[in-house]
């Protein structure tokens, strides 16, 4: 009886391996790029509260904010595209908001209390449709020294444009 030591075997053998591994490496490294990517740009909000306790250790980072819009504060120069406004406290934790009474109405307090706390915003840019009082303006950028939030990117949630469709829309 002889037993046949072929090449053919190990070689079919270690290409499928090489294979195999090569396939496993590439799905590790897009992973990791998935992975580094998501965290990178998942960036929770501070309250204005915990920005003004965080004070230097948060100067020139990159933070992004919630607060509520102080409308008479809003100032807005069309030529140079520079808009200015100041927003008020908000809780952050959506549990605590809903115990409260609800977004509108935890806004409308955080505008209408002259001891919330309040930061100074400039954005320039177009000015947003939904920038009014009594808004929710999440806010993208860095403070300064100067104490004011330089703000490259304005989001705006504006729950009382939508507080009186949602009973028609739930008993009907």
């Amino acid at each position: 009886m002889t037993v046949n030591y072929s090449n053919e075997d190990n070689t079919g053998s270690t290409g499928s391996i090489k294979f195999i591994v090569g396939g496993l490496l590439i799905i590790a490294a897009v992973i990791y790029l998935i992975v580094s990517s998501t965290q990178a740009n998942a960036q929770y909000f501070l309250t204005v509260d915990e920005l003004i306790l965080k004070d230097q250790s948060v100067l020139e980072k990159d933070l992004r904010i919630s607060g509520a819009v102080i409308g008479n504060s809003i100032e807005y120069d069309q030529q140079n595209l520079e808009l200015s406004f100041t927003i008020a406290h908000i809780p952050g934790n959506n549990e605590e908001i809903e115990q409260l009474g609800g977004l509108a109405k935890v806004l409308h307090e955080a505008v209408s209390n002259p001891e919330s706390s309040k930061v100074n915003i400039i954005y320039t840019g177009p000015k947003p449709d939904l920038l009014r009082d009594e808004a929710q303006a999440i806010v993208t950028g860095r403070i300064k020294e100067d104490g004011v939030f330089y703000a490259d990117e304005v989001l705006m949630k504006c729950p009382t444009k939508y507080d009186e469709a949602l009973p028609e829309q739930v008993e009907g």
